[in-house]
């Protein structure tokens, strides 16, 4: 079902890679909840929608498209949710705000259905997908760094080195340590393993610990909170939130698009140029992005931790179908994963030694055509600075064109990116990057 044999993989492999992406993405399931309650969502509903979406994406791209790249509710798009739709707007509850995922996702659908969105992706040129990949490794590396204080905040140069002697940081280096000598050493499923140490160390050094037990009952103390399009489409009429529909529709597309490139081609799965199977590829994300809606949790994006299980070599949909019943595990057991996930240096060796590994996608940009290779520098350098992949892709679709007509080479863009550029900065110039 899997083709593990054409794709030069095993089960256990398969297994190990699925663990890795799993352990290095669920943390999501406690973050999400901690910033739509900001929004007003209970906690419950949100940690339950949160893993209803994962699996129902991550399963249909498991099934049905057989990749190794797992869907969950994207981090910058559950922001935007809380802090920009409901918390700029007082007369906007999180219900209508749903009302609009909701919406969006049916739309994504119905664009997934059609050729649309693969032709996208064939539409692309190489020296932008291949910033695309190195921006996504700069940026998870330097969320990985952010996030155990490796890295600091600084009140004038923005960030820093942080404290070398913290228990946080100390516990990241360890963890990075063992798992570098253990890939130096090709040890198959590297990163799994220094995950497994670096828990280790982390409860017998008083870091981790599980206070509140082991195992609860999911919840969804309110239900369906939005079931009918037709009620949906109303909310959307009457609040105007026209233009909250199309940002979570540009940032979603765009996000998943270059993530889905930038995974895909890391794993060596893009054939000619292409994306095989790209049309079930990209439904997963939308399909989840409209169910989540329903239950109670932002839009859903493919996760570019995914690269970390793709690192410990996985290639197929049995990577994703692991990370799936996982998290279908993951339901029970709200306290330990809050437990676990609240120490972010257990996790961020991974990604910070998968973005290195991502930053290799540079050599294959050329850099001796400045029409080429400044769109690409300019997706690699805003991804990390601005914290959002969505918006590094979007001043590399604008540059590209401009770039190309400055040189008198507009013929040899793609339709699709003039009309992309010119949306693009429309989003960028007249509603705010989100």
């Amino acid at each position: 079902m899997f083709n593990l044999k054409e794709n030069g993989t095993n089960v256990k492999t398969e297994i190990i890679a699925g663990l890795t992406t799993f352990l290095t993405m669920v943390y999501i399931v406690v973050v999400n909840p901690i910033i739509l309650s900001d929004a007003g969502v209970p906690f419950d509903q949100v940690f339950t929608a949160t893993i209803i979406a994962t699996v129902i994406g991550t399963l249909w791209m498991a099934l049905s498209a057989n990749y190794p790249i797992a869907i969950a509710p994207g981090m910058g798009l559950n922001a935007y949710f809380a802090y920009t739709v409901v918390g700029a707007h007082e007369n906007i509850s999180y219900q209508v705000a749903f009302s609009a995922v909701f919406i969006a996702g049916i739309i994504f659908i119905i664009l997934s259905l059609t050729p649309f969105r693969k032709q996208l992706i064939e539409s692309i040129p190489n020296s932008l997908k291949n910033g695309i990949t190195a921006g996504i490794g700069l940026f998870i590396a330097f969320i990985g760094l952010r996030m155990t204080g490796i890295i600091a905040d600084h009140p004038t140069n923005l960030v820093t080195l942080g404290d070398l002697h913290s228990p946080s940081v100390l516990l990241a280096l360890a963890g990075l340590a063992i798992t570098l000598i253990l890939m130096s050493r090709n040890i198959h499923g590297a990163l799994f393993i220094g995950m497994i140490a670096t828990g280790f160390i982390a409860f017998f050094t008083g870091q981790l610990s599980f206070q509140n037990g082991f195992t609860s009952l999911p919840k969804l103390p309110e239900g369906i909170i939005v079931a009918n399009p037709v009620t949906a489409l109303g909310d959307v009429i009457q609040y105007s939130l026209y233009t909250v529909v199309f940002s979570f529709l540009i940032v979603t597309i765009f996000d998943t698009t270059g993530t889905m490139i930038g995974v895909a081609k890391q794993a060596g799965l893009m054939k000619d140029n292409e994306m095989p199977r790209a049309r079930k590829a990209l439904l997963s994300d939308s399909i989840a992005a409209t169910i989540g809606a329903m239950f109670g949790t932002s839009p859903t994006s493919a996760y570019i931790e995914s690269s970390s299980g793709v690192a410990a070599g996985g290639r197929t949909g049995l990577t994703s179908l692991v990370v799936a019943i996982l998290f279908c595990f993951t339901a029970f057991f709200s306290p330990t994963i809050a437990a676990v996930s609240s120490v972010s240096a257990i996790t961020a060796p991974a990604l910070i030694i998968v973005g290195s590994l991502m930053m290799g996608a540079i050599a294959e940009i050329n850099w001796k055509e400045i029409d080429e290779a400044f769109p690409a520098f300019l997706v690699i350098l805003s991804m990390p600075l601005t914290s959002s992949i969505a918006t590094g892709i979007a001043l590399g679709f604008i540059s590209y064109p401009l770039m190309k007509i400055v040189k008198g080479k507009a013929k040899q863009v793609h339709p699709f990116l003039y009309i992309f550029a010119a949306l693009f900065f429309y989003q960028l110039f007249f509603l705010g990057a989100h």
